[in-house]
């Protein structure tokens, strides 16, 4: 089977946008790859709605570095289809269809010789959109290789995002890099882990690359022949970054892409969608920062460019962990979100909750303010606090700085309504 998606109290990252992107994708990494980690907050939200659990987030920003490497890597230059080559011409002609088989053969050729297992794919016409993943040795250990392919929209919200490295103080990893190519693709190269926590040694190394032209290739590899649930079989995973650059702007991959089969166009009588107001994750963290206690010094900050904003704070008596998550087009989960909570004069719906962190760090604790304001545009503000800095880690304190108290205020301002 392909490989399922890894992350995350906000950071597996699935829902509307994955359908937007790929209408489908429910168990491709490569698919979650591409919309997954955008627009995951909303959608584990959504997701989360019957048990009605917590919320965390995972902030992507950019660090530096910049990756200078040769054209042609150690996996060799580009191939092409001769197909594809044979079809060109001056008027426009339907992309040649790649089978599950076509993209299987073309990715072995673009490997170092070894041994393959548990091969598996979908060709570029398949309802859940093109992918493939195989179990490749080197004669060093196996490790397992996955690879996806969408369309996505230059310059949009999703790209930027996409190919953001994380934010080191939400999710630890060994190194990534975000460049921009001579021909103005787009390439990131991350080296993480499978396990945000590190409680499993199991490293995750991906390529994505984004062309000016919206085609969206991604490679992942582990140092595990399965994403989950086996030991490591070696240090690293099989590829190194050199030859994942290499596999990941191969130009075949490019057409793979182009041969997708483009969604039919809406009706002109069809409804207009309607859109949601997205907030800006800059304004969301300096609202926040501006309604916390004044006896609290905020030590660091982050967020991502929309919706989402985190702040460490210290009282005197260790670092605490402050997130927020304010998200319109959440009216329709009101049933489910809050049932059996508080509904306020003015009709807004609040739930809280105190309950252990979502990840590995011991002694953690987190206390939520969930709040949902009456009317169709669905504005729901989330709050919550942690008795430690850094959710991977041991709790620092015995309770978050910020009380339950202090968060519901902080939850119900006004200030949030403002925001659009």
């Amino acid at each position: 089977m392909l490989e399922n998606d890894r992350q995350d109290p906000f950071e597996d990252r699935l829902g509307t946008a994955l359908r937007d992107a790929g209408d489908g994708f429910e168990t491709d990494r490569a698919a979650l790859v591409t919309a997954g980690r955008v627009r995951g907050r909303r959608a584990l939200l959504r997701r989360r709605a019957a048990v009605v659990s917590g919320v965390a987030g995972v902030a992507l920003a950019g660090v530096g570095g910049v990756l200078v490497l040769p054209a042609d890597g150690p996996a060799g230059p580009d191939r092409s289809r001769t197909a594809s080559a044979a079809s060109a011409s001056t008027a426009p002609a339907a992309a040649a269809a790649f089978s599950g088989d076509d993209l299987l053969r073309e990715l072995k050729g673009l490997l170092p010789g070894g041994t393959y297992g548990e091969e598996s794919a979908r060709g570029s016409d398949h309802r859940l959109g093109p992918a493939a993943h195989l179990v490749y040795d080197d004669g060093a250990g196996a490790g397992a290789i996955g690879m996806g392919f969408a369309r996505v929209e230059p310059g949009s919200t999703q790209v930027r995002e996409l190919m953001a490295c994380p934010d080191h103080a939400m999710t630890p990893y060994d190194d990534c890099t975000s460049v921009r190519l001579p021909d103005g693709s787009l390439l990131k190269l991350y080296q993480g882990y499978e396990y945000p926590d590190l409680r499993v040694d199991t490293k995750l190394w991906t390529a994505d690359l984004v062309t000016a032209e919206g085609q969206h290739v991604s490679v992942s590899e582990w140092n595990s022949p399965t994403q989950k649930g086996a030991p490591v079989s070696r240090d690293e995973p099989p590829l190194s970054t050199e030859r994942l650059r290499a596999l990941v702007t191969a130009g075949v991959w490019r057409e793979v892409v182009d041969a997708i089969p483009k969604s039919p166009k809406r009706s002109r009588s069809a409804a207009p969608r309607t859109e949601r107001p997205e907030v800006a994750g800059k304004s969301v963290g300096d609202t926040l920062a501006g309604l916390l206690p004044g006896k609290l010094d905020v030590v660091a900050r982050g967020g991502q460019e929309s919706e989402y904003a985190y702040v460490v704070v210290d009282d005197g008596r260790g670092r605490s962990l402050v997130q927020i998550n304010v998200q319109y087009g959440m009216a329709d989960a009101a049933g489910q979100l809050y049932s059996g909570g508080e509904i306020l004069p003015d009709g807004t719906r609040l739930v809280t909750r105190q309950e252990p962190g979502e990840k590995a760090g011991s002694g953690v604790v987190m206390w939520t303010v969930d709040t949902l304001r009456p009317g169709t545009a669905g504005l729901r503000v989330v709050i919550s606090a942690f008795n430690t800095g850094d959710q991977n880690k041991d709790a620092t304190r015995d309770a978050p700085a910020v009380s339950m108290e202090q968060l519901r205020e902080i939850a119900l301002s006004g200030q949030w309504d403002a925001l659009r």
